[in-house]
């Protein structure tokens, strides 16, 4: 039985864990779906069984009877072959989207995580389930409308925070640019222009203790506490790693129930969570990445998540 790994060619955390896979011998097919159709052939028939077939690179073959899991980790776009017209390469790109990945979608094997359930997960709708589920989710304003900010900021006189829905960062001019979490400052604030443009999320600033990175995998749970030495790194640790520590934390009890539950709602086997704790030791949610990186965590903290994310696709379903 095979594990199935949709990845980008380039990925160091994706490289740890076929690597422990082929360890362990645990036959694995790694491929990205941007080789298809130049370096990866799909041959699909559907059965009385279901679908029967055959992945297929130069090298390498895997039924898709076969799978016994399907780790799927930001894969790239499909890349169809150069010399077609722009509306033949967008009908070609979409028949092998509709085509190859409705196949592989309706795998019945162990997903982490199936693409359609990671589709689910829209920032607005994590904090609605988050607290359905138990856990504390800080105060949150999405809006395009500048007096709406204002009234939230008089609302919350230790500081507001704006920070993207979606990706967190984007490419300008060649460049990616990271979109870190930005603290507003009264100058900010007496002009808010542009707010109009688009949907704006914004929470209050949390006065933190510390912050958690939490992952999970299956049901196993590795939490790691990082603390901010720095003032940009207090703000959003992503700007300034130089400036963070680590140690293993433990979860209280009502956060693993919660985040537990968080998990069974949307059908994850894996999630990257983050948390606040504030000085009175409570944890505040800010969001769940269903491919988040861990690797660095794991490195910091001597956490066996690349292990567990091998078990957990050599066990499938």
């Amino acid at each position: 039985m095979t594990v199935l790994v949709l990845s980008a060619d380039i990925d160091p955390t994706v490289d740890a864990v076929v690597e422990t896979l082929n360890h362990r011998g645990v036959p694995v097919f790694r491929c990205d779906t941007s080789w298809f159709p130049n370096c990866l052939s799909l041959d699909a028939e559907m059965t009385e069984a279901g679908w029967r077939g055959v992945l297929r690179t130069e090298r390498r073959t895997a039924a898709l009877e076969g799978l016994r899991s399907v780790w799927y980790r930001n894969p790239t776009t499909f890349a169809v072959p150069a010399g077609m017209s722009p509306a033949e390469r967008w009908h070609a790109t979409h028949e092998a989207k509709f085509g190859v990945a409705g196949v592989l979608w309706s795998m019945p094997v162990l997903w982490v995580n199936h693409p359609a359930r990671q589709a689910d997960l829209f920032k607005p709708v994590q904090l609605a389930v988050a607290q359905r589920c138990g856990l504390t989710v800080p105060e949150t304003l999405v809006t395009n409308d500048p007096d709406a900010v204002h009234r939230f900021a008089d609302r919350h006189p230790g500081g507001i925070i704006m920070k993207p829905l979606g990706f967190g960062s984007i490419i300008e001019e060649g460049r990616r640019k990271a979109l870190n979490t930005h603290l507003l400052s009264r100058t900010e604030l007496t002009d808010m222009r542009g707010v109009e443009m688009t949907a704006h999320q914004f929470q209050p600033f949390i006065a933190k203790s510390y912050e958690v990175r939490l992952t999970m995998v299956g049901d196993r749970m590795f939490a790691a506490g990082i603390t901010a030495h720095s003032k940009k790194a207090r703000i959003d640790f992503r700007s300034d790693y130089d400036a963070l520590t680590y140690k293993i934390v433990d979860v209280p009890c009502r956060v693993a129930d919660g985040v537990k539950a968080f998990m069974a709602w949307f059908g994850l086997a894996f999630g990257a969570f983050d948390f606040v704790v504030d000085p009175n030791e409570k944890w505040w949610m800010l969001e769940c990445n269903p491919a988040g990186q861990y690797g660095w965590i794991e490195d910091a903290t001597g956490l066996q998540i690349t292990s567990a994310l091998a078990d957990l696709l050599t066990k499938g379903e």
